[in-house]
C-alpha cells in the first residue's frame, strides 16, 4: 500500500500557544513527531496555515504543505492530500492523520493502524487503547468507545461506556474489557473525501465528536488495538512532563 501520513499543526491553541514550536530537549515538538512518524512511513508530511511552522518544517528537512484555515484537522487533512497529488503526481491508498501533539509517537502505532486496511471493506481506522487501571474510569476522561465482533465502532462518547449495571464504577474493569480512543486515523481517499463533506451530525455536536459524523451516516471504522500508552501535549503541564521523559536523549 502506497501510504501518506499527514501531520495538521496549527498554531493558536487556547490551552497552550504555538505548542508545535515548543523545544523539548532541543527539538521542537513538530520536528519530533515528524521523526517519530517517518520511522513507519516514507512520506510524511506537514499541513500547516501558520508560516513559522512552515518556517521550522523546512529548517529541520522535513515536508510541509500551506493550507487554509480549517475548522478540523481532517478538513486539513484533505486540502493537503488533495495538494500533494497534484505537486508529486503520488496517488496514496490510505491517508493516516497524524496527531501533531504527540512527541512520544510510537511508530509501531501508525503500522497498526496501517493494517487495519489489509481488509479490503475497510474505508477508515483509528486505534483503542485497552483500560488496565480502575482509576481511569472513576477519573473518567478521555474517550471511550464500544466495539462490535468485527472491531468495528459502535459509539465514541466522553463517558464511560459501557454502563455496568451491576457492580460499583471502582470494580467495572474487573468485569469487562474498556477501550479509550486515540485520535489517530487513516482514510481511503474516497473515505477521507466524503467524510470531510458530510454535514454535522446530532451526536457528533452532542459528544463533540467527529468521528460520530461518520458513524451515524451508517459507516464503519475499524479499530487496531494497541498497548502503547500515547502522551498528548494539552496543556505547560503535559509539556514539562514530556520535556522530563526525553531530557536524558
Amino acid at each position: 500500500m502506497n501510504i501518506l501520513g499527514i501531520i495538521p499543526a496549527r498554531y493558536g491553541s487556547s490551552r497552550l500557544q504555538g505548542k508545535p514550536l515548543m523545544d523539548i530537549a532541543g527539538k521542537t515538538m513538530i520536528e519530533r513527531v515528524y521523526e517519530q512518524a517517518r520511522k513507519a512511513l516514507t512520506n510524511v508530511v506537514v499541513a500547516t496555515d501558520d508560516h513559522r511552522i512552515e518556517k521550522a518544517v523546512m529548517e529541520f528537512g522535513g515536508e510541509v504543505i500551506m493550507t487554509g484555515e480549517h475548522n478540523t484537522g481532517t478538513n486539513r487533512c484533505l486540502e493537503a492530500m488533495e495538494k500533494w497529488i497534484l505537486t508529486k503526481k503520488d496517488e496514496p491508498d490510505i491517508v493516516i492523520n497524524i496527531q501533531g501533539d504527540e512527541p512520544l509517537l510510537n511508530p509501531e502505532q501508525i503500522v497498526q493502524l496501517s493494517a487495519c486496511f489489509d481488509d479490503p471493506r475497510v474505508e477508515m481506522s483509528s486505534l483503542v487503547i485497552p483500560v488496565k487501571e480502575a482509576g481511569e474510569l472513576t477519573e473518567n476522561t478521555g474517550v471511550f468507545v464500544v466495539l462490535d465482533h468485527n472491531r468495528d465502532a459502535l459509539y465514541f462518547s466522553r463517558s464511560v461506556i459501557p454502563f455496568l449495571r451491576d457492580h460499583p464504577k471502582e470494580r467495572w474493569a474487573d468485569h469487562h474489557t474498556f477501550y479509550r480512543h486515540l485520535g489517530m486515523y487513516g482514510f481511503t481517499q474516497n473515505a477521507l473525501r466524503e467524510f470531510s463533506a458530510l454535514s454535522q451530525t446530532s451526536l457528533e455536536r452532542a459528544e463533540s465528536l467527529e468521528q460520530n459524523r461518520w458513524l451515524e451516516n451508517g459507516r464503519k471504522i475499524r479499530l487496531g488495538i494497541t498497548h502503547s500508552q500515547s502522551v498528548a501535549v494539552d496543556t505547560a503541564e503535559d509539556l514539562e512532563k514530556v520535556r522530563q521523559m526525553l531530557g536524558g536523549q
